[in-house]
């Protein structure tokens, strides 16, 4: 059985102690407590202990990072424009500076194993991304791959 990973990545506008930083921090908190309660969320990945590849996510402000394993492309696709995160995303700009081009805000992933999902893996990930463009490697919603690396339309 596959499951989908996803890294994703921003930089605050403003430190993390300004109004609108300690806002997204709060709306964080309550997006992953709603992950959690939906069943399909596997595993969420601390990134206190992350380390950052600056030559690869370039950019000023403080890095955001998330890592999660989902059960399927699917029901990753579903809670990310549903709910919460819809209005999370929709805030974004509040939080958010721009990412420079070609670097993307997110990066998903198939993987069989859920030993083989890791901070030095999704940096991988998104390297080849920001390289090659999407792939059954590393891709986005939009252009997006089944297990068996076959493009699938999500939605």
């Amino acid at each position: 059985m596959a499951f989908v990973a996803i890294l994703t990545v921003g930089r605050l506008k403003h430190s993390e102690a300004h109004p609108a930083s300690r806002e997204f921090f709060e709306a964080g908190n309550e997006v992953m407590r709603e992950a959690a309660k939906t069943g399909q969320l596997i595993k969420e990945f601390s990134p206190n202990r992350a380390r950052f590849p600056k030559e690869i996510i370039k950019g000023e402000g403080t890095p955001i990072l998330t890592l999660t394993v989902w059960k399927n492309l699917q029901s990753l696709y579903q809670f990310t424009y549903s709910g919460l995160h819809r209005q999370a995303l929709q805030d974004r700009n509040k939080w958010f500076g721009p990412l420079p081009e070609r670097q993307p805000n997110y990066v998903v992933w198939w993987t069989d194993m859920l030993s083989d999902v890791s901070w030095k893996e999704a940096f991988k990930r998104y390297e080849f991304y920001i390289q090659h463009g999407p792939d059954p490697f590393a891709f986005d919603f939009k252009h997006a791959f089944d297990e068996l690396g076959v493009p699938v339309l999500v939605k």
